[in-house]
């Protein structure tokens, strides 16, 4: 069996994971513009259809499926034991379940009787979020340990302060409300876990994600031609289902399929390094040919849904991610990618780049600038939100140059 090799680093998942910061940052924008063709948009509840923003957040799952890995196999290649790796997984675990909950509940605004405006709240959260989380240089300064301790426990009271004192508009308290960071936590957090025990065995985790699949394919509601209800129509609440959420954390399944089937993709790709390109190409082309007609199989009996979770929505959002992974690679083997470099601090610092919109709301806000009219309409509000996501990650670029950059 072919060695797997994770010491080199994967260009091809860094300008992946660029790209897909790059399109979130830009379709998250849509909210202020109006007359946005619906192909870039998310499917409406019930609708059969899959726009551009359906794509965004499962490919970056498998995103972080593919990085998995590559870093704990470096943790051990470094010479660290598996308690500190699996005590490294549930800290980022936390990390990002805590900032997913911040964001998420901000998402619902604030009370009038709130002590601050939704601009302030963002700029205390993404300052508390950077004193606790930035990636300080190490030193061997006693003063400066001092200070970057002073600064994690400043951040730490700011985030408790404003999660006592927050309000929502309809008089709610601070609540355990995930998001986009506390799914990705979540698929994270199980997926490392079961690598941690398996590896690099594909004969264990590609079992594991069928059963993934599996749980996707009997929860998920089929179309109104074969009965408009799911294979396991339990009544809620029930003990499997709130097994999958609450112990296991994997929901619908479908969430848990991305992330491993990144997690696949990698240990088969590096695998693959040293093989001639035409078998790199004859498997890729295989490998999405097989996940197009699954999804094709599928659309027979589920819809393609983001909403809902459809295993029609997995397969083709697996095929396609497997496509522009290839895609990419390729591109940076030869040389051509380079025009991508503009995006670059979007895949390398992307937690960074994920919080800056934050504070251009914010900025919004506190200001009262709003936007000429001419400017939020059609293709020139497309070429706003273009615009701003391009703007983001300059400004996430300068972050870094001032050594602001979130590492958890």
């Amino acid at each position: 069996m072919t060695k797997t090799d994770f010491t080199q680093r994967n260009v091809g998942i860094d300008l992946l994971r660029a790209l897909t910061m790059f399109v979130m940052i830009f379709v998250n924008d849509f909210w202020k513009i109006h007359d946005v063709p619906h192909w870039l948009e998310h499917a409406a509840p019930g609708e059969d259809f899959i726009g551009l923003s359906d794509f965004v957040l499962p490919i970056f799952l498998f995103v972080v499926g593919m990085s998995i890995p590559f870093a704990i196999e470096r943790r051990y290649a470094k010479g660290l034991s598996g308690e500190s790796t699996v005590g490294h997984i549930f800290a980022r675990t936390f990390a990002l379940l805590i900032m997913g909950a911040f964001i998420t509940n901000s998402e619902a605004r604030l009370s009038p009787e709130a002590p601050y405006s939704i601009g302030v709240y963002w700029i205390l959260m993404v300052t508390g979020f950077i004193c606790i989380w930035n990636q300080y240089p190490k030193t061997d300064d006693r003063t400066k340990k001092r200070i970057f301790t002073a600064l994690k426990v400043i951040g730490a009271l700011i985030l408790v302060y404003l999660a006592i004192t927050f309000r929502s508009t309809q008089g709610n308290v601070f609540g355990a409300r995930w998001g986009i960071l506390g799914s990705i936590g979540w698929g994270y957090l199980v997926c490392a876990m079961i690598y941690v025990f398996t590896r690099d065995k594909l004969r264990w985790l590609v079992p594991i994600w069928l059963g993934f699949v599996l749980v996707c394919l009997l929860g998920t509601r089929m179309n109104e031609l074969h009965g408009g209800v799911a294979i396991l129509n339990f009544p809620r609440p029930n003990f499997y289902n709130d097994f999958l959420s609450g112990v296991l954390h994997i929901g619908s399944g479908s969430g848990v399929s991305f992330v491993m089937g990144g997690v696949i993709l990698s240990i088969i790709s590096s695998r693959m390094a040293t093989r001639p390109g035409r078998d790199k190409l004859l498997y890729t082309l295989a490998a999405v040919a097989v996940f197009t007609l699954a999804g094709f199989i599928a659309h027979k009996f589920w819809i393609v849904a983001k909403i809902g979770a459809t295993p029609t929505w997995v397969f083709y959002v697996i095929a396609t991610a497997i496509a522009l992974y290839a895609l990419l690679t390729f591109l940076a083997q030869r040389g051509w990618a380079g025009w991508m470099s503009i995006i670059k601090p979007a895949g390398t610092a992307t937690l960074t780049c994920y919080l800056v919109p934050y504070l251009a709301y914010a900025l919004a806000d506190l200001t009262g600038i709003v936007l000429p009219d001419w400017f939020t309409h059609g293709f020139m509000g497309i070429v706003n939100c273009l615009c701003f996501a391009l703007v983001v990650i300059g400004v996430t670029w300068i972050l870094g140059k001032l050594r602001i950059k979130l590492k958890i």
